[in-house]
């Protein structure tokens, strides 16, 4: 299974300044100190690991049960109690209410349509305390439509390749990444090659905030830069954050 060969090389490629920024988006717009909190598509636990040492109670929850591992060693090898499940964030039936949800990381971007966007919104809504927050990010029209086409990444360590490449989708502001893994395998004395089509959508800003009133949400604001700046035409990504009515 890909997923299994991306999460362990995961946190090796990612920016680890980003979750600092995501934390502190966090901490400016959680809406209480120390709030109860779901973070859904947790990953490897790095925010999450770093959420309950700031003093966030959280817990985690994601897709794939290999993120989920790495998450359990993250937490662990902190020292942190990071209770973790596993789901699809479209439905959280059997989850309690929390005064904070989460989900970072251009995450709804990987919902097919606006259909399920707003069915997380309404899952996330009727596990909120009243006035609890909702804070999450989006990729923008701008990433979606103008950077992402064309993009190639392409990485490598003592036993593995992996190539990236991105093109449009089939849906307005969608992409396809098409991820491509080589890895050493003893017993064939070569590489394994694996592959992975992975889609993801955006939607214009209009479109989410009235998902989000729908779902029964207020107070809604939307900026760029990790809550720092004001959206612009170039922002490649949205954050938001509402307020359960």
């Amino acid at each position: 299974m890909i997923y299994q060969t991306f999460a362990t090389l995961y946190d090796e490629m990612m920016d680890t300044d980003l979750y600092d920024q995501w934390l502190s988006f966090v901490a400016q717009n959680a809406g209480k100190k120390q709030p109860k909190t779901l973070e859904l598509a947790c990953g490897t636990g790095i925010l999450a690991t770093k959420l309950v040492q700031a003093g966030y109670p959280v817990t985690g929850f994601d897709l794939s049960g290999d993120m989920l591992t790495l998450a359990e060693q993250h937490a662990l090898d902190a020292g942190v109690e990071l209770p973790l499940l596993q789901g699809d964030m479209r439905d959280l039936t059997e989850l309690a209410t929390y005064d904070l949800v989460t989900c970072l990381d251009d995450s709804l971007c990987y919902m097919p349509d606006l259909a399920d966007v707003t069915t997380v919104f309404q899952q996330v809504a009727q596990h909120l305390t009243s006035g609890g927050h909702f804070l999450f990010d989006m990729h923008s029209l701008y990433q979606m439509d103008e950077l992402f086409p064309g993009y190639m990444y392409n990485y490598k360590n003592e036993t593995t390749a992996f190539m990236w490449a991105s093109y449009f989708g089939e849906q307005p502001h969608s992409v396809e990444h098409d991820l491509t893994f080589f890895v050493w395998d003893e017993a064939i004395g070569g590489y394994q090659a694996l592959s992975e089509l992975h889609h993801e959508r955006t939607y214009p800003l209009a479109d989410v905030k009235q998902a989000l009133t729908q779902a029964g949400f207020k107070n809604i604001t939307v900026s760029a830069d990790f809550g720092q700046s004001a959206v612009a035409a170039d922002s490649v990504r949205w954050f938001f954050a509402a307020e359960k009515a």
